[in-house]
């Protein structure tokens, strides 16, 4: 991009027109039904822990809704109701050890209970699912998806899924010991466990069980076939076996007479990642048969077919028409949940967007968010983080100033919490367009949302504050804002010190003071530097020395001869002769002068 162009005349105007035609902020139902789903989780999380503190009910009529779920057994007796009971509270120990009394005493199982604790097993990994509804905690880390593309940048393969497991399939589980029990498993049988084998890393074993489906006259369902393709990329190493696997899965659905549907497509899509240049040359082919299906793509669906062509720290020139040609395909229209990997578009798209530096594919892509209920597609609050940390450093990297301010406002803090890493580069947007008299500001903001004592940022901004002369107003304002800052440094919450000084920390500071005339406040910070053992630069003193020279304090500035001669400057000579030839000297002055020089020589 034409950086000159961009910011003069009427590429500006065009810039300007883009950023407010398509500067949906969400809608107050978005923020209400964020806020709405945060305090319905925090409440259930409460309810469900502690129950018995909730078993009065004041409601007429009753509202079952409104009342704690029922956590606990009810049926005490071993018996397949018990068991079915146990499966439906989803308590995976519990089913398991009451199928085993079961068999010991002789009772059978009927063949749908069981497939429903087979089920329950497979999907929990063989243990209790972890606590649900617990509050959680906004991060701005990776996700997943990019974790794993950006690992199969740097290995040359993409991870197993077992990498990132805590739990992998482990031989001779509880799964495969019940599904052994079963004397006819049906499709249904076999389908939980080889959707367990594969979401649980047993990649070869899953297509092993399916052998054995096929050796037992079975027919697979979409479901098998969907977890098969999935796995297909991790039990072959070559592209071209990836994908010839993948044809031939799709080939035996045919055989078989299974519809795929439209995660069967996905899997195949996402499978594709995995396939080098094969995947791009195969991506919309794959595209087109959904639509021949009739066979709607999803947000997952687009979200794979980007991250085929756009792969983590590979190379984006002459791409950028993959881009638009995904936004021209979605832009305008409402899209409902169908795949879990329908929360990965945005941030997808957005750090395409990022990597390209297409600011008016950014806007497409935000503008999306507020087409029907769209929002709701973002994922959980990291995944938002995420968006809107790329979308944000985004602004700060292409858009002028003035019209990063306006997201800033509408933005932060009621939809989105920056972390430091975003505020840098809100500084570097104000830098860009010599906006530093917004420092200030900026700063107040920076303490509100916790940042105040993260030690990078605060050293960028008072790097800034420092580099340069303002006007006496905006020297005022950054002066009260660097003592401000320096207050941060003394002591944090209870006592704690939460930031060590640097010279550089304190030359900042004493330069932002210098420019301001607050020569006192100066003075006073340029003693820290004994306190806290750092070393002062010559450029710092003589600079001193030039406004100590304006009040005409010659005390003063012996004073900082002195300094220098502490820190055995080897530009204290310098300042002497300064001193000697600016100011009107007293006998005393001239005496304690000379036994400096004296004293500097000698360390000489």
């Amino acid at each position: 991009m034409d950086e000159t162009k961009e910011h003069g005349g009427e590429a500006l105007k065009r810039r300007f027109s883009i950023a407010h035609s398509v500067s949906w902020r969400p809608p107050v139902r978005e923020l209400s039904g964020i806020m709405l789903e945060s305090g319905i989780n925090a409440a259930k999380y409460f309810i469900n822990k502690y129950p018995n503190y909730f078993q009065k009910d004041y409601a007429h009529p009753h509202i079952p809704c409104l009342m704690p779920e029922t956590l606990e057994a009810q049926i005490e007796e071993a018996s397949e109701a018990a068991l079915a009971e146990r499966v439906q509270l989803r308590k995976v120990k519990a089913a398991v050890d009451l199928y085993d009394q079961l068999l010991q005493a002789g009772t059978s199982v009927s063949l749908d209970v069981t497939n429903e604790l087979l089920e329950l097993i497979c999907f929990y990994g063989d243990r209790d699912p972890a606590q649900e509804n617990v509050p959680e905690q906004r991060t701005e880390e990776t996700p997943q998806e990019d974790v794993q593309d950006e690992l199969q940048t740097r290995k040359g393969r993409g991870p197993r899924a077992s990498d990132s497991l805590k739990t992998p399939w482990k031989e001779n589980n509880n799964a495969e010991r019940i599904f052994a029990h079963l004397s006819e498993p049906n499709t249904r049988s076999y389908s939980a466990l080889i959707r367990g084998m594969v979401k649980y890393g047993g990649y070869a074993k899953a297509f092993s069980t399916y052998t054995d489906l096929l050796n037992h006259r079975l027919t697979a369902d979409v479901h098998i076939f969907n977890a098969l393709i999935a796995a297909a990329p991790e039990v072959q190493e070559k592209y071209n076996e990836k994908w010839e696997l993948i044809v031939d899965l799709l080939k035996q659905m045919s055989e078989q007479k299974v519809k795929p549907n439209l995660l069967t497509f996905n899997a195949v899509l996402k499978a594709l990642r995995r396939c080098g240049a094969l995947g791009k040359s195969q991506a919309f082919p794959v595209i087109s048969e959904m639509k021949a299906l009739n066979i709607d793509p999803s947000l997952a669906s687009y979200s794979h077919v980007l991250s085929i062509f756009y792969k983590i720290g590979a190379p984006v020139q002459g791409q950028k028409d993959i881009l638009q040609e995904v936004m021209y395909e979605v832009s305008g229209k409402s899209f409902s949940p169908q795949d879990p990997d329908d929360a990965q578009f945005f941030i997808t798209a957005m750090r395409i967007c990022l990597d390209t530096k297409d600011i008016e594919q950014a806007y497409r892509v935000h503008e999306l968010l507020g087409v029907g209920e769209n929002w709701r597609l973002m994922g959980n609050d990291s995944k938002q983080n995420i968006y809107y940390a790329r979308f944000f450093s985004l602004l700060c990297l292409m858009e002028q100033v003035d019209v990063v301010m306006k997201w800033y406002r509408d933005l932060i803090p009621s939809v989105y919490y920056p972390s430091s890493n975003i505020m840098t580069d809100l500084l570097r947007a104000l830098d860009t367009d010599s906006r530093l008299d917004l420092i200030p500001q900026i700063w107040k903001d920076i303490k509100a949302l916790g940042h105040g004592n993260r030690q990078k940022l605060v050293e960028d901004l008072l790097a800034l504050m420092a580099r340069e002369t303002h006007s006496q107003q905006v020297q005022d304002s950054l002066a009260d804002c660097a003592l401000d800052i320096k207050s941060m440094y003394s002591t944090g919450d209870r006592g704690k010190v939460l930031m060590s000084w640097t010279a550089g920390s304190l030359s900042d500071i004493i330069s932002v003071l210098l420019a301001a005339h607050r020569t006192s406040a100066a003075w006073e910070t340029l003693k820290l530097f004994k306190t806290h053992n750092r070393v002062p630069s010559a450029d710092l003193l003589n600079r001193f020395l030039t406004c100590v020279k304006e009040s005409g304090d010659v005390d003063q500035a012996v004073e900082l001869v002195k300094i220098s001669a502490g820190f055995c400057l080897p530009d204290t000579h310098t300042l002497i002769h300064r001193i000697q030839q600016e100011f009107e000297l007293s006998e005393q002055h001239k005496s304690i002068l000379a036994d400096l020089e004296i004293q500097t020589f000698n360390s000489d």
